[in-house]
C-alpha cells in the first residue's frame, strides 16, 4: 500500500523510502498477510532504514538483571556508549545489552572488569563473537595462566594440610588407646602433662 507522506508499520522496523518519476512515495513494509508492495516502476530507487528499539536505562538495567548505577559506571569506564536522546535522556539498543551479557558472563568467570574492554570492543567493530578478536584470545591465555598458578598454590596448601590431617589423627588414636589401656599397665607419657617436681 502507497500514499504521500511517511507510515510506521508497529510489526516492523524496515521502512523504506521510494522514489518514483512523479515524485516521492514512502511505503511501509508489511507482513506477508498484507497487500503486496507496488510494483517498482522505471527510475525507482528505494532506500532502506532500519529503526532500533530504543530502551531507558531503567529497561536495560533490569533485562540485563543489573542496576542503573552500574551501568552509569560502565559508560563512565568507557564500556558503554554515552547516547544521549534529544531530551538528553540516556539511550540504549539491543546491542548494548549484549555487551552487558557478554561483560556479567566474564565476571562470573572471575574476569576482571578492565579484562572485558577488549571483548566489548570486538562486539562493537561488528564481530559476531567478543573472543573472536586476537585482543581477547590473549586475555584468555593471561588468565589461563594466572588460573593455573593459583591451582599450584591450592595444591600446594591442601598438601600440607592433609599432612597436618593425617598427624592430628595419629595424635588422637594415641590418646585413645592410652585411655583404654588394661590397669596396671604402664601409664602413658603426655606432652601435655606437666613433669613432675
Amino acid at each position: 500500500m502507497a500514499g504521500s507522506g511517511s507510515a510506521n508499520s508497529s510489526t516492523s522496523g524496515v521502512v523504506i523510502s521510494a522514489l518514483y518519476g512523479e515524485g516521492p512515495t514512502t511505503v511501509s513494509h508489511r507482513p506477508a498477510a498484507a497487500d503486496p508492495l507496488p510494483a517498482p516502476r522505471s527510475g525507482l530507487y528505494a532506500r532502506v532504514k532500519v529503526y532500533r528499539r530504543v530502551m531507558r536505562i531503567g529497561e536495560l538495567a533490569e533485562r540485563a538483571g543489573t542496576t542503573t548505577r552500574t551501568l552509569r559506571y560502565y559508560e563512565s569506564l568507557g564500556l558503554l556508549p554515552a547516547r544521549r536522546t534529544g531530551n538528553g535522556y540516556r539511550s540504549y539498543d539491543e546491542e548494548d545489552l549484549r555487551l552487558l551479557q557478554q561483560i556479567r558472563t566474564l565476571r562470573d568467570f572471575g574476569f576482571e572488569l578492565e579484562e572485558t574492554r577488549p571483548f566489548v570492543e570486538c562486539l562493537r567493530s561488528g564481530h559476531p563473537a567478543g573472543d573472536s578478536c586476537p585482543a581477547s584470545l590473549d586475555v584468555y591465555r593471561r588468565k589461563l595462566a594466572e588460573l593455573d598458578e593459583c591451582i599450584a598454590r591450592l595444591s600446594a596448601i591442601r598438601e600440607r594440610v592433609g599432612t597436618q590431617l593425617v598427624q592430628a589423627e595419629r595424635a588422637r588414636a594415641e590418646l585413645e588407646a592410652a585411655a583404654t589401656a588394661p590397669e596396671g599397665a604402664p601409664e602413658p607419657r603426655c606432652e601435655l602433662t606437666p613433669p613432675g617436681p
